[in-house]
C-alpha cells in the first residue's frame, strides 16, 4: 500500500499549502522515539487510504522533532496528538478539539465523520 495517502509535512509552509488547498485535514503530530506513535501509525495510514479525497480530505503527519515550529504553533506537547482543520482553521470533530494519545477508536470515529462531510462536499461540487 505504501504511504501514498499520507502527506509527510517537512515545513510550516508545506502544512500551510495543504491547509489552503484542502477543505478538511487531519494532522498526526508524532515523534520517532514515541512507542504509541508507532503503534497507531499503520491505523492512521489505513484511515488515510480509505478516506482521503484529493482537495477535500487529506491526512498529514508532522514529525515534531523535525518541524518544531509547527508543533509550537499548535501547542502540541504530547505525542501523538491529532488535530483537525476545516478551510485552514483548527476545528473540533465529534466534540473533541484534539485527540491526545494513540486512541484508534476516537481517531477512526473522527475520520468517519470527516469522510461523511467530505463526501457531501464532493457531491455538492459534482452536482
Amino acid at each position: 500500500m505504501g504511504n501514498d495517502s499520507v502527506n509527510h509535512i517537512n515545513s510550516a509552509a508545506e502544512l500551510q499549502a495543504l491547509l489552503s488547498s484542502t477543505t478538511y485535514v487531519v494532522v498526526d503530530f508524532y515523534a520517532d522515539w514515541c512507542p504509541p506513535c508507532k503503534s497507531i501509525a499503520p491505523i492512521f495510514e489505513s484511515l488515510a487510504a480509505k478516506h482521503a479525497v484529493p482537495g477535500i480530505l487529506a491526512f498529514a503527519k508532522v514529525n515534531v522533532d523535525h518541524v518544531q515550529d509547527v508543533a509550537q504553533t499548535y501547542r502540541v506537547t504530547a505525542m501523538p496528538t491529532f488535530l483537525f482543520f476545516k478551510e485552514g482553521t483548527q476545528v473540533a470533530v465529534n466534540g473533541q478539539a484534539m485527540i491526545r494519545g494513540a486512541d484508534p477508536r476516537a481517531l477512526g470515529a473522527a475520520a468517519e465523520k470527516l469522510s461523511g462531510l467530505a463526501a457531501a462536499r464532493k457531491a455538492a461540487q459534482d452536482a
